[in-house]
């Protein structure tokens, strides 16, 4: 292992990724600290604190939110307007179109999907300012500045904030190692991690929470890790054949080899897609404050760990596990490509009963794994409401921490795999000479 390290830095090109996506994530983390104008982050932040909804949104922003910083809005919104156009995607012919035009199409779908993050980051930022006009603390007001004036400031500082941080984001997936927008998430909820374990330590040293309890979650993350990694790399290998071509006095193919499909082929996307139209009843509910069925909808009924924001939100982990699985994975190209090759998979025709073959391999893989990751991030909410537990070991946070890991993890092994090196998986030794 700390011969692929060491293998890392050997590699100009990794080592100038890795650097440079480290350097973008200390802005992010630097941005998160810059106080918004007229917002006393002290009385915000203990006005909030034990409020699951709020908590759940600081989580992805990086605690941004509860200091009400230029970073508030975070990611969500990108992430939102993201999800609008995939599923607009879906149905509408001129995106189905743009979908299928290749690398100059995705930059125009790129840009559509930039234009309404700054649409829903400003109607974002808007219910968030009117929303920290109504906080008060024993007398004393979060915002101390003139409404006329800070609301107007405070959606152009969140709206430019949020397109900054899209901007990090885009430039870490260019020019750095992993998914940008992942990875934004991920640096925000490991940035909790100290304190959460000071708090820890903190409630058991003052005998606010027993011994046993505490390794009792120690064990039960570390179970659930394992867990997560086993499912995230799980794989049904379909046996595929190739003939052999004689050119020549050359012979090529005869070989058979297989088709790996992931159980968890979205991997954290519908964790992070979910978690975000999660957030819309509360987005609203910021909007029309005054509307008392709205706050009572939102409270109660959608207050996160309850029922019903349990079943919803698990229902749509496995929907976007299905819907972001089919977007990755075409079975019918695979399927022509495989007969254009000459491949076929043993008792099964080429083409389209091929095709259907793969297809009905992948949804039968898919539903478990779905199941699996929506149960994981559902069921904490019990043991979190139950327990007293912090706030940082939720389910979802877990998923994305060791999802997003796995996936950045791969990114560099694939790197070190094309040059030579042993990747993660593999005794770390240099295979070819140094670079």
């Amino acid at each position: 292992m700390f011969e692929t390290f060491k293998s890392i830095f050997k590699v100009e090109e990794l080592r100038k990724r890795i650097f440079f996506t480290l350097a973008l994530l200390v802005v992010y983390r630097i941005g998160g600290h810059v106080p918004t104008p007229g917002v006393d982050g002290s009385v915000l932040s203990a006005a909030l604190s034990g409020d699951s909804i709020f908590g759940l949104l600081d989580l992805f922003a990086g605690g941004a939110f509860a200091k009400a910083t230029i970073f508030a809005l975070g990611i969500m919104p990108y992430i939102s307007a993201s999800i609008m156009l995939q599923l607009l995607g879906a149905v509408i012919p001129f995106l189905q179109r743009l979908q299928r035009e290749g690398e100059e199409g995705r930059r125009k779908i790129t840009q559509y999907t930039r234009y309404l993050t700054v649409l829903i980051a400003a109607l974002q930022a808007w219910g968030t300012a009117g929303f920290l006009t109504t906080i008060n603390l024993n007398g004393v007001s979060a915002v101390h500045m003139d409404t006329v004036w800070f609301i107007p400031l405070t959606i152009i500082t969140f709206t430019s904030g949020c397109i900054f941080i899209m901007y990090l984001g885009e430039q870490i997936t260019e020019k750095g190692i992993g998914n940008g927008i992942s990875l934004i998430i991920f640096i925000g909820i490991i940035a909790r991690f100290p304190e959460a374990v000071v708090q820890e330590v903190q409630m058991l040293w003052f005998g606010s929470r027993g011994l046993l309890l505490e390794v009792l979650m120690v064990v039960t993350m570390i179970g659930v890790i394992a867990a997560v990694i086993l499912v995230t790399r799980a794989q049904r290998k379909i046996p595929v054949q190739y003939p052999r071509k004689v050119v020549g006095r050359k012979v090529y193919g005869g070989q058979q080899t297989h088709l790996p499909l992931s159980v968890n082929s979205a991997g954290v996307i519908p964790i992070i897609f979910a978690q975000s139209i999660m957030f819309l009843p509360s987005t609203v509910a910021q909007l029309f404050q005054e509307t008392e069925w709205i706050q009572q909808l939102v409270s109660v009924w959608l207050a996160p760990g309850g029922l019903w924001y349990s079943i919803i939100y698990g229902l749509i982990i496995i929907f976007f596990g299905y819907f972001y699985t089919a977007i990755v994975f075409n079975p019918m190209e695979i399927a022509d490509n495989m007969r254009k090759n000459g491949g076929y998979i043993p008792g099964i025709r080429p083409g389209k009963n091929t095709s259907q073959y793969i297809e009905k391999i992948l949804t039968r893989i898919t539903l478990p794994g779905a199941i699996f990751f929506a149960a994981i991030a559902v069921l904490p909410w019990v043991i979190i409401s139950q327990l007293g537990v912090n706030f940082f070991f939720g389910g979802t946070g877990l998923l994305i921490i060791v999802g997003v890991a796995l996936d950045t993890l791969q990114q560099i092994e694939s790197h070190l795999m094309m040059r030579h090196y042993d990747g993660f998986m593999k005794k770390g030794k240099i295979r070819g000479r140094s670079m």
